[in-house]
């Protein structure tokens, strides 16, 4: 029948694409199963390696291998003199240094020095033009002996009583105030001139040739370079064992290696109240000529000091938040020392405990050092 056919071509039909899905799985489980054989043999080969490698030491060294060395720098631990200090900052002034003003009117004449030059009391530093005022003092001494004549003529006629006491005692008054005006021509003359006020240095001119002055305008500066001083300012606490004529310490800020000797001059007697702080006046004693006038400079007073500490170079010091150790080496190995620190003054510190003088200790390389390590002195 037409209905019994189409039911079994249908099933031969379902029957075939059955078939194709069995094959289609059975190549994809084949795949799986050969990814994870490979897996399982690449695991199973590291593994293998891991436990047939060579185990390794503390420093990272597999057994059998020479450990590496580390290339530090050492030197030897010292004894000497080490000192704690005050230190201040400030600038060295002269005691004497002022702005030599015009006094007079006028345009400038001529400069009789430059800056650097070195100057003695009253030398001349400059001079103004002097027609004016020297016009003026001719006219005065003309006045003047005029007076002096007619005062003359007065002295013979009033012997004679021809002439009265009062015209008399105007003719001495007028000739008096033309004296004064000799005298004051001439003081207006003199300043037409600038001096130095006091022997020292021309720090600095202020004018030039052909410059109109007024008087008051500022003309030259002069300094007197000796002495040169410092006046620092410390907590009132740190002054009470000071004193006048003691000695300090001055190091230019600009070169550390150039040091003066100097002493305290003055201690002031009163605290001031804002800071809380007492200024003192300090001395520079035969300063070099390197050491500048307005050069900075730190002033150390010596407070504390020793005379045969041990001494570490600063730089072989390791510092922690509240302890500090340092790596000596016999020349071969790295032994961390725990120290106490003392006082410091420049490129050392002073070891309380430690280390003793004589041990070598390393200053570079130490960074990444372990106790024990293996060294190579450079």
């Amino acid at each position: 029948m037409e209905y019994d056919g189409g039911l079994s071509g249908q099933g031969v039909t379902m029957t075939q694409k059955t078939k194709s899905r069995l094959r289609i799985a059975g190549v994809a489980a084949l795949l799986v199963a050969v990814a994870a054989a490979v897996y399982l043999g690449f695991t199973q080969g590291r593994v293998e390696a891991t436990e047939t490698a060579e185990p390794k030491d503390a420093t990272g060294t597999a057994e059998g291998d020479a450990p590496a060395t580390v290339p530090v720098e050492v030197t030897v631990v010292t004894t000497g003199p080490v000192a704690s200090y005050l230190s201040a900052t400030a600038n060295l002034v002269p005691e004497d240094e002022v702005r030599v003003l015009a006094e007079a009117e006028g345009r400038v004449a001529s400069l009789a020095v430059e800056e650097g030059d070195r100057v003695a009391r009253g030398q001349v530093l400059a001079s103004l033009v002097r027609d004016e005022a020297e016009i003026a003092l001719a006219k005065a001494r003309v006045r003047e002996r005029n007076a002096e004549q007619a005062l003359e003529r007065a002295r013979g006629t009033m012997d004679k009583g021809l002439i009265s006491r009062e015209e008399f005692d105007r003719l001495s008054m007028e000739h008096e105030v033309a004296r004064q005006e000799v005298a004051e021509a001439e003081w207006r003359l003199s300043r037409t001139v600038i001096r130095a006020p006091f022997a020292g240095v021309v720090t600095e001119r202020m004018i030039t040739a052909g410059q109109h002055l007024q008087p008051g305008d500022q003309a030259f500066a002069v300094a007197d370079f000796d002495p040169l001083i410092a006046r620092i300012y410390l907590p009132e606490k740190d002054v009470l064992a000071l004193e006048p004529g003691r000695e300090v310490r001055i190091v230019l800020a600009a070169d550390p290696t150039q040091r003066v000797a100097g002493r305290i001059r003055q201690i002031s007697p009163v605290v001031d109240t804002a800071t809380g702080t007492v200024k003192l006046t300090v001395e520079a004693v035969d300063p070099p000529p390197a050491l500048r006038p307005g050069a900075f400079v730190s002033v150390q007073i010596v407070r504390e000091q020793r005379q045969a500490a041990v001494l570490l170079p600063r730089e072989s010091v390791i510092r922690e938040l509240r302890t500090a150790h340092v790596f000596i080496t016999d020349g071969e190995i790295a032994e961390k020392r725990p120290v106490t620190l003392g006082l410091e003054e420049g490129e050392v510190i002073e070891a309380v405990s430690g280390v003793t003088a004589g041990e070598k200790v390393i200053v570079a390389g130490q960074g990444g050092l372990k106790p024990g390590a293996k060294v190579r002195v450079l």
